[in-house]
């Protein structure tokens, strides 16, 4: 009898591949017809994974503070996500006289846009990837780093001194944590020897790398989580946006669907930072495996691939919107010292550790 891991989304792609090119003969107009059904279906995913995240996030946040969160729009407070959506809709757009017009629109789109773009390697289930590039760390890195250049140019054409300083904070920010967040990942490809997402998933049938890389990747993993926490700007790191200080930050100036393209990006972009956390550390979409025990292999295998990889990440987002109620924020000293002063030197130690402990062959 087959276990459900055995079963790979490759196939039912192979099958709607094949039903459409009997429907459409012209391979251009196929291809066409293929990418766009493919952008819609990720759209409307990351949409209802926006609203699920904005709900998730009050409940998280009446958890912490023993108290109920959204229990009146909809059955259990469900439909509260769609009613600040609908009333964002009806929101007046409004753009200062002062601003920099052209810049100042574009700002949101380059936001959103850039957390779209690192959503297509990660692969949600077995054979379930919407680019199966070689280089998908790197890629996923390198995307990510480019929404700073939206929040920057949001900040600067509002003309606004509170979204200037905000967007200024976000630069020095976004540059300082990225360096821990690159050594983080190197970890990991150092004992793969491969930047493909999919590669990095395989080398973990016999056991996560937290498990098996020992304390080193255990270091990696917790660093890589606080430095992502940062990266994408949230509590106790979401000095960008600091109401107390800055009104509203970079975004001060926005309203109606601007802002919510911005609120959108950070969500997604939660999602990517937790997916990845995932896929590097906790083996993706692999069950849970012990090298040497085939029995317990056996049992986990029959969970489907995409439970094992939506579970995790939504744990590590739980943890990270756990962050928000923990801790207070910091100032924008402490935030610097905290990366150059202790996460990018304990990093760089780390990394001298994997690398000897996969040259002498020290993990499981």
């Amino acid at each position: 009898m087959k276990t459900l891991l055995s079963y790979s989304f490759s196939s039912l792609a192979t099958h709607m591949h094949s039903w459409l090119k009997n429907v459409i003969a012209n391979d251009l107009l196929l291809t066409i017809t293929e990418l766009v059904i493919i952008g819609v279906c990720l759209l409307v995913f990351l949409i209802l994974l926006a609203f699920f995240l904005g709900y998730m996030e009050r409940k998280v946040a009446a958890f912490m503070e023993l108290r109920l969160g959204p229990n009146r729009v909809g059955p259990k407070g469900t439909l509260q996500i769609v009613a600040d959506t609908v009333k964002l809709l009806f929101k007046e757009g409004f753009t200062p006289d002062a601003a920099d017009k052209f810049l100042f629109n574009l700002a949101p789109g380059i936001i959103i846009t850039t957390a779209l773009l690192a959503v297509a390697p990660i692969a949600y289930a077995k054979g379930f990837q919407l680019w199966d590039i070689n280089i998908g760390v790197l890629y996923i890195s390198s995307v990510s780093s480019m929404a700073v250049i939206g929040i920057l140019m949001a900040g600067w054409s509002s003309s606004n001194k509170y979204s200037l300083i905000g967007a200024m904070r976000c630069g020095a920010q976004i540059v300082s944590y990225e360096l821990s967040i690159g050594l983080s990942l190197i970890s990991i490809v150092v004992l793969t020897g491969s930047l493909s997402l999919n590669d990095i998933v395989e080398s973990q049938a016999n056991g996560w790398w937290i498990f098996k890389g020992h304390i080193p990747v255990l270091i990696s993993f917790v660093i890589f989580v606080v430095a992502s926490t940062a990266e994408i700007n949230r509590a106790p790191f979401d000095l960008v946006e600091a109401d107390q200080e800055l009104t509203g930050g970079f975004n001060t100036e926005y309203a109606g669907m601007k802002f919510a393209m911005f609120l959108m990006a950070e969500y997604i972009n939660l999602f990517v930072v937790s997916a990845v956390a995932a896929t590097i550390f906790l083996g993706g979409w692999m069950p849970f495996h012990i090298g040497g025990l085939t029995g317990f292999n056996h049992i986990m295998d029959y969970i489907p691939s995409s439970i094992w990889f939506f579970g995790k990440t939504l744990f590590i987002i739980f943890i990270i919107m756990q962050f928000r109620w923990t801790f207070p924020r910091l100032r924008i000293d402490q935030l610097l010292n905290l990366e150059w002063k202790y996460l990018l030197p304990i990093s760089m130690v780390n990394v001298l550790l994997v690398t000897l402990m996969a040259i002498m062959g020290w993990h499981f």
